[in-house]
């Protein structure tokens, strides 16, 4: 039970949006570009899918939150419509999906800290110090209460997409086609395409962002299908045009070996202070995404602890009504990815850790994209919501495919690995019951 001082329902339509645009628009959009640069015109293809991918999605997300606005969000979805071992699946798989993306976020926090502390690139070390800095200190945050943690990510989004937004428009001025290159490195177009579409399909992971901590969301059943709706248009919309500026400013054979794109395209235009200033905005930005994505893990472990699936521990809370030790445990998980693969580099680290955040995000995707399906069999608007959700099932599918091999390896034995979790989950639960009916 909530005993905290801060009221249960503190996040609105303007919070809970910028919550959603916070937690897409954080690292992706910012190293993307380097990525993406040996594609060439194929990242571009990769965009459309994706983004048309992502509306299908976030349409989906919210009309399962209409009919369900309950916390827990894929897992709470995937739960109801298929019981507790598919629900149990998709919250290990999705919560591990979380964990890897706060790594991920902090990776890039401190890639754009680089320009500004040039130390940091030169000492893998120190790059990676700064992520696990960053990641403890948002963890107090988010620890301090839910509504401060909100008030941040609304301050962040504003002050983050000011300056890109300008690097976008005035960037077009200084727009040559040709230095997208034509074709890919390496590879069928067809290939291209789809290692494109899983590596932008990164920037769209945090869509579902406003149904997981639906019990302090104000009216969820509205409030939270808007707030979907309408952060991934406003992300989509950012996306495209802010990477497609920056691909068109800065040669591809830079821009693949750059630490920040975003920065090294308004160093092309205006100089080394205007660098500074937009490393700074991404800064901030992953700074604004890493705060929402930790704030998701711990009210994510809750909901699923709440459901007995998960230790009892996660569910409760402290004073001021937060999950502290989901958030705790989540740190210690990705302190423990950073430091696994900090001598790689800090944008080798990010693509690594994209791709299995990715995969592990798409699984849910698709078991929720099915959840729809069923639930469809009773709305008025069947045809098409069945048709959306399967459009959504087969984009998730297909990313999920162009995310790599070894992502798939490395998924599917972590998503084994949780198994013995839920079978002591249910030995406890057949203990409990068991000492009941023996009293």
């Amino acid at each position: 039970m909530h005993t905290g001082t801060e009221p249960r329902r503190s996040l609105g339509l303007a919070t809970t949006t910028s919550m959603v645009i916070g937690n897409m628009v954080g690292s992706g959009v910012f190293l993307l570009p380097a990525a993406l640069a040996a594609y060439g015109v194929f990242s571009l293809w990769g965009w459309a899918f994706s983004t048309a991918g992502a509306l299908a999605l976030a349409w989906m997300f919210s009309s399962l939150s209409r009919r369900s606005p309950q916390a827990g969000g894929p897992y709470a979805y995937s739960r109801e419509a298929f019981g507790d071992f598919a629900g149990f699946l998709i919250a290990w798989m999705y919560w591990i999906s979380i964990a890897a993306s706060v790594a991920a976020i902090a990776v890039a926090f401190a890639s754009y800290l680089e320009p500004l502390i040039p130390a940091l690139g030169s000492y893998p070390g120190a790059g990676a110090g700064a992520a696990v800095l960053a990641t403890w200190l948002l963890t107090g945050v988010n620890i301090w209460g839910v509504r401060a943690a909100g008030r941040l990510q609304l301050i962040t989004v504003i002050l983050k997409l000011s300056p890109l937004l300008l690097l976008a428009v005035f960037g077009s001025f200084y727009f040559d086609p040709k230095l997208i290159t034509a074709h890919p490195v390496g590879g069928s177009p067809f290939a291209a395409v789809n290692a494109c579409a899983a590596l932008t399909m990164w920037a769209f992971v945090g869509l579902e962002s406003a149904t997981v901590p639906a019990d302090h969301v104000r009216d969820p059943a509205k409030t939270i299908p808007r707030a979907t709706i309408l952060g991934t248009i406003i992300a989509a919309v950012f996306y495209i045009t802010c990477t497609t500026a920056v691909m068109g400013i800065v040669p591809a054979h830079i821009l693949a070996h750059s630490d920040a794109p975003f920065a090294a395209a308004a160093q092309a235009i205006w100089g080394s202070w205007a660098a500074d200033l937009i490393a700074a905005a991404a800064a901030i930005s992953c700074f604004g995404a890493l705060n929402g994505w930790i704030l998701m893990s711990g009210q994510f472990a809750q909901a699923i602890a709440r459901d007995h699936l998960f230790p009892s521990l996660f569910a409760r809370e402290s004073r001021r009504g937060t999950p502290t030790v989901g958030l705790l445990f989540s740190g210690v998980v990705a302190t423990g990815l950073i430091l696994m693969n900090y001598n790689r580099g800090l944008v080798s680290t990010f693509d690594i850790i994209i791709l299995i955040a990715t995969f592990f995000t798409l699984v849910p995707y698709m078991v929720c994209a099915m959840a729809e399906v069923l639930f469809s069999r009773t709305q008025a608007r069947r045809v098409r919501n069945v048709l959306v959700a399967s459009f959504a099932f087969a984009f998730a599918l297909w990313a999920a495919a162009g995310a790599g091999e070894q992502s798939l390896y490395w998924g599917t034995l972590i998503m084994l690995a949780g198994l013995p979790v839920y079978a002591w989950q249910k030995w406890r639960q057949a203990e409990s019951a068991s000492a009941i009916r023996s009293q």
